[in-house]
């Protein structure tokens, strides 16, 4: 219906805890209208053009549910809902109810039930806005242009504020009791006219019941109680589903964040779990690898480091065992600015320093 996100949806919340206040109050209407800062939905739009717009489809919008066949307490917040749209909106002029002239009986209709109602402030803000020239009477409900094969969207009911169909109620109203019950009254006399005694009607006469139209009043009123009883478990159960609805879609989201929580868990134990953890005896081996890998010689092939490695240990030279030590301390220094944690190498008995036997000089 309209083309602003969340309109529609605001203004049947609006009038849908209207219906559930069980009242046609003008006082209890402002009270959930000041609840929800309903004032402020015109704010926002800076641009003429945009307020413009956006006026005309509320006003729209709220208009669909001043009309039939939509209940009598919705139709009345309608109207207090246009009463407060028209009032409130940014426009300079005001922007108009666009109301078609075929729909304009009902509308008169409608406000001849308000005071034959007494429902007096209802009727005192229908006739607030007649004076403030609020309608814009045209012949069609909607703009039409020439030429346009333009598909009219049809306008979706909400059942909850439809006026439930009661064939009964329309066919046996309070001004046909009434008119029963007079007719039933003047038959009863004119038994008693016609009776051999006066007093009372005589049995041969006695075609239908004496309280044939007390009966008819009785369950008339008892098929009104069924049918509120069964829109208000309609409403019930489609609250319930709602509910479960929201809890299904709860529970949904806890097992897939779950879910999602466990494939973390496994991925983390199966990357930390693939370390190989070296034999004690080779230990000094892996951890020589693992620094000569992190260290100058990363990305080279383990076979080169060992042949480095290997040149260096022949050597039984004090310069050689200085620049090992240079290069371990080296190697350390790569790894801690790498991120790596420090190992101390164990010192391999084998490697120790070997003393060589100083030669004797000739005399």
């Amino acid at each position: 219906m309209s083309s602003v996100p969340g309109l529609q949806a605001d203004c049947e919340e609006l009038l849908g805890a209207f219906q559930e206040a069980d009242t046609v109050r003008f006082e209890r209407f402002a009270e959930l209208w000041r609840e929800r800062r309903f004032h402020t939905i015109f704010y926002g739009r800076i641009r003429a053009l945009e307020r413009n717009k956006l006026t005309k489809k509320t006003l729209e919008l709220a208009q669909q549910y001043f009309l039939p066949p939509y209940a009598f307490q919705i139709r009345v917040g309608a109207l207090y809902l246009l009463y407060g749209l028209y009032n409130t909106q940014l426009c300079q002029p005001k922007q108009k109810i666009r109301i078609a002239l075929k729909d304009w009986p009902e509308i008169q209709k409608f406000q001849q039930e308000l005071i034959d109602s007494q429902h007096y402030d209802a009727a005192y803000i229908f006739r607030t806005l007649r004076l403030a020239r609020a309608f814009h009477f045209t012949a069609m409900p909607k703009l039409l242009n020439y030429r346009t094969k333009k598909k009219i969207q049809e306008n979706e009911l909400k059942e909850e504020f439809k006026d439930p169909s009661n064939r009964v109620n329309s066919l046996i109203t309070n001004d046909v009791l009434e008119e029963l019950m007079n007719i039933h009254d003047h038959y009863q006399k004119m038994k008693c006219v016609i009776s051999a005694d006066k007093s009372q009607p005589d049995k041969a006469l006695s075609l239908i019941k004496d309280e044939f139209v007390i009966t008819l009043k009785d369950i008339t009123l008892e098929h009104q109680e069924w049918q509120q009883n069964r829109m208000k478990l309609f409403l019930n159960a489609k609250e319930t589903d709602e509910i479960s609805n929201k809890k299904e879609e709860g529970a949904l989201l806890e097992s897939e964040g779950s879910e999602r929580a466990s494939a973390l868990a496994r991925i983390k134990y199966r990357s930390y779990s693939a370390v190989v953890e070296a034999s004690k005896s080779r230990r000094h081996r892996q951890v020589k690898l693992e620094s000569a890998e992190s260290g100058s010689n990363y990305g080279k092939s383990p076979s080169r480091s060992k042949k480095n490695s290997r040149r260096l240990q022949p050597a039984g030279r004090r310069d050689a065992v200085e620049i090992k030590g240079e290069m371990q301390v080296a190697k350390e220094t790569v790894t801690q600015h790498i991120g790596m944690p420090i190992i101390t190498e164990e010192e391999n008995p084998d490697e120790e320093e070997v003393s060589l036997p100083k030669r004797k000089r000739r005399c």
